[in-house]
């Protein structure tokens, strides 16, 4: 008896030791985050196995567990009509909003979900259930991107999917066909979605047949840049649940089909040192010292030195690819965007990147909406529901739904 109550001290101890991490005080929901965060982090190890014996790829097996525990069939309640199609080739889910009476034709919000380009799908619960929200909320037809993720397909191919997606949705027959409204369509999307919208908007930007097609952009805790991973913010977070920056880091790196070895390099930003000439144009474009308010930048300092890793540049190149990082885009193209909005979260790497790129089309003279929460991490907003209900979750969705209900 006294051994096996031995054990299970032992047990809960290294339980509560696995789960337990230091968090900021203002963190909303600290025990939970923690819980939440151990079982990313018992699956990324179960898939980091799973890699090391050779039975498959490390983010095949960490997609298979996500979907495997999440995923939700196409189902139709009387409010929101849910639907698993194609458009042009590319898997989609659509989710359609009662109409109004009033308005025949309906808004239409094109979504990308997040997940590092690796992970996740528009059929597990957590953006099945969020894109039911914002269908049923604004009475719209949301089709959420069922692109293609690494490694079964590398930069730039995501973009296309989420191109060529958006451009069969934006014909006049199939908007017709699915009542909407024209006038009335935005794209968003969250993470590594929130980087896939941005250069779709930028990619429309550019071409004068599509460049009116989109209303607004609505880009949540977006990463939109790889040439610096010592901004104040993922100097601040860079422990910090559910992204830390060797996990960022290793999701480019993963993008790009690039080598494990430069991600130490890339973390202390030796791939953008001074002597790595492709970068030094684009140094400016990112400048977090002018784009960044004091309140920001506090005493952190730049990461930048004198000699770097140049090699990194000439094996990725794809890191200096606007496409990829839409935050150094020209501001030529920054200019022609619609109205923007972007959430971000104290508690996350990525919040600079959604911030500077606020300011930066600020600049280019767009409308911008910069919605920050003082006590959210990344990921939060698709966390709604039990067990992983966040109080930060309903707050950030209510806001971000909000926001569209108002400008689209």
């Amino acid at each position: 008896m006294r051994s096996s109550c031995v054990l299970i001290t032992a047990l809960v101890a290294l339980a509560a030791y696995y789960v337990y991490i230091p968090l900021p005080n203002s963190v909303a929901d600290p025990w939970k985050l923690m819980l939440l965060d151990a079982t990313f982090r018992g699956a990324q190890q179960v898939s980091n196995l799973i890699h090391c014996l050779g039975l498959s790829h490390h983010l095949l097996a960490l997609n298979f567990i996500i979907v495997s525990f999440g995923k939700k069939s196409a189902w139709s309640s009387a409010q929101v009509k849910v639907t698993d199609t194609d458009f042009d080739g590319v898997e989609v889910r659509v989710f359609e909003g009662s109409p109004k009476p009033e308005e025949p034709l309906r808004r239409s919000v094109l979504y990308i979900h997040g997940g590092g380009w690796a992970l996740a799908s528009p059929k597990i619960s957590y953006y099945d259930e969020l894109c039911t929200a914002m269908a049923k909320e604004l009475n719209a037809v949301i089709v959420s991107i069922e692109y293609r993720l690494v490694p079964k397909v590398y930069f730039p191919e995501q973009i296309h999917d989420v191109v060529r997606a958006a451009k069969y949705f934006l014909q006049p027959e199939v908007l017709e066909k699915y009542s909407v409204d024209p006038s009335r369509i935005g794209i968003s999307g969250d993470s590594a979605g929130g980087n896939l919208a941005a250069a779709l908007g930028q990619q429309f930007s550019q071409d004068a047949s599509l460049r009116n097609k989109l209303k607004l952009q609505a880009l949540i805790y977006p990463v939109l840049q790889a040439l610096d991973f010592n901004t104040p913010s993922y100097q601040q977070n860079a422990n910090t649940p559910i992204l830390p920056r060797y996990v960022m880091v290793k999701y480019w790196v993963d993008y790009f089909k690039g080598n494990y070895d430069f991600v130490q390099a890339m973390i202390v930003n030796n791939h953008t040192s001074l002597d790595v000439q492709e970068a030094a144009a684009l140094r400016a474009r990112l400048n977090w010292t002018s784009l960044l308010p004091a309140s920001i930048t506090k005493n952190y300092k730049p990461v930048m030195h004198t000699t770097g890793n140049a090699r990194i540049v000439q094996e990725i190149p794809q890191l200096l690819d606007a496409r990829s990082s839409p935050l150094i885009a020209d501001q030529e193209v920054l200019q022609h965007l619609p109205k923007t909005y972007i959430l971000t979260c104290e508690y996350d790497v990525l919040r600079d990147d959604g911030i500077m790129y606020a300011k930066r089309l600020e600049n280019a003279g767009v409308e911008v909406t910069l919605d920050h929460f003082e006590d959210c991490f990344h990921g939060c907003m698709i966390f709604t529901s039990w067990p992983t209900n966040f109080s930060v979750g309903i707050r950030t969705r209510n806001s971000y739904i909000k926001w569209l209900d108002q400008n689209l």
